[in-house]
């Protein structure tokens, strides 16, 4: 497995003001990385609590997060509900990148690195999967998909390629997914031509961008006055949302007028970072 590294880690530190006594929530606990390094700024009388759709992700995060012991909640559910737990927070932190967990793990179906089941659920508990979609929406429905949330330039054509293929059989794996896109996109640059389709239909199956908004809402009534809001995004869609969503806000102030984005040397050391946008806002 791929280690995983916590994107713009001292950015996420210094943005959210830590010091010893706080409480904050980490919306998208992962494998615990950034929130091993909140807690050691934390302190003993400080607090965390950890969110996530997917109870792997909990399992392996309480092992890393171990030594920290009661000093972390860990909560089975999406951060658009945290304001459901009875806290109020000084800091808040989604990192709205996909673990390192999901691409590596072909059973998952998120990646086309290798084979696996269409499936692409954070939590497999769900019930809507990749290949549901791929095999049960129409060709409309499907074009329209990977243009909104692929932003896919070619989705008439890929979604023309899979209705066609479906025809003939059941799309059920994601290399079977893969090679029906490379057959009528060509490759350009280092981008594989299924990374968008991939893309979309995670963002539908999870309803991300949904999921964002509640979230984003729900970090007005969790948040103390004062306490601080940091987001991680890793593409436009994401990134516009929450930019828009934090300027027309009455409730926030945002922080950064551009997005911070990593270095050089971070993106050399962990090109999973290439993408990502930290914006910071503080609760009026």
């Amino acid at each position: 497995m791929t280690q995983h590294i916590p994107v713009l880690a001292a950015e996420v530190i210094h943005g959210l003001d830590l010091a010893p006594g706080k409480i904050i929530i980490d919306g998208t606990l992962g494998l615990g990385g950034h929130a091993a390094l909140m807690l050691d700024q934390l302190g003993p009388s400080g607090q965390l609590i950890g969110i996530d759709r997917d109870a792997r992700n909990l399992e392996l995060a309480k092992t890393a997060l171990a030594k920290y012991g009661d000093r972390v909640r860990y909560v089975h559910s999406s951060f658009s509900a945290m304001d459901t737990l009875g806290v109020q927070a000084d800091g808040i932190l989604l990192d709205l990148g996909f673990s390192s967990v999901h691409v590596d793990a072909p059973e998952r179906g998120f990646s086309f690195q290798n084979d696996g089941p269409l499936d692409m659920r954070y939590d497999t508990e769900g019930e809507l999967t990749a290949e549901a979609i791929v095999n049960g929406w129409s060709k409309d429905e499907l074009a329209e998909l990977l243009r909104r949330l692929g932003e896919e330039s070619q989705a008439r054509r890929i979604a023309n390629a899979i209705f066609d293929a479906r025809r003939a059989k059941r799309i059920t794996t994601t290399l079977q997914l893969a090679d029906i896109v490379s057959a009528v996109v060509p490759r350009r640059g280092k981008t594989h031509p299924a990374t968008k389709t991939f893309q979309a239909l995670r963002l539908a199956v999870n309803d991300e961008l949904g999921e964002v908004q509640k979230g984003l809402e729900a970090a007005v009534a969790t948040l103390k006055p004062g306490g601080i809001l940091a987001v991680i995004t890793f593409h436009s869609l994401e990134d516009r949302l929450v930019k828009h969503w934090l300027k027309n806000s009455t409730e926030f102030e945002p922080m950064t007028k551009k997005p911070i984005v990593p270095g050089r040397p971070e993106i050399l050391s962990n090109p999973r970072s290439r993408s990502a946008k930290l914006r910071l806002a503080r609760r009026r």
